[in-house]
């Protein structure tokens, strides 16, 4: 499982990121990479299934809030696409 492009080892950091407890990397990273190896049984590719969620689920914009004149306003903005990939995982993993 060490032969990944920067798209896939992106995705794997920042799972193993939402998921460390006390700065354990490598207890969470053997975790995750056991939890793959147990789907790679049933599917082939597992890692391209996870990015492949990942950017079903991201989304493309969201509500912001915006004051003008002493209001404040709800207007849809693009989302960043670091912001789309932590999103889609946090729901994920939710």
């Amino acid at each position: 499982m060490g032969d990944f492009d920067g798209e896939q080892k992106e995705l794997i950091n920042k799972l193993v990121n939402f998921r460390m407890i006390d700065g354990k990397r490598t207890r969470v990273r053997a975790i995750v990479y056991k939890t793959f190896h147990r789907l790679a049984r049933t599917e082939r590719d597992v890692i391209k299934l996870m990015v492949d969620a990942v950017d079903n689920i991201k989304p493309i914009c969201e509500v912001v809030k915006v004051g003008v004149a002493g209001t404040i306003y709800d207007v849809p903005g693009i989302v960043a696409r670091d912001r789309q990939q932590t999103l889609a995982i946090r729901w994920i993993l939710a």
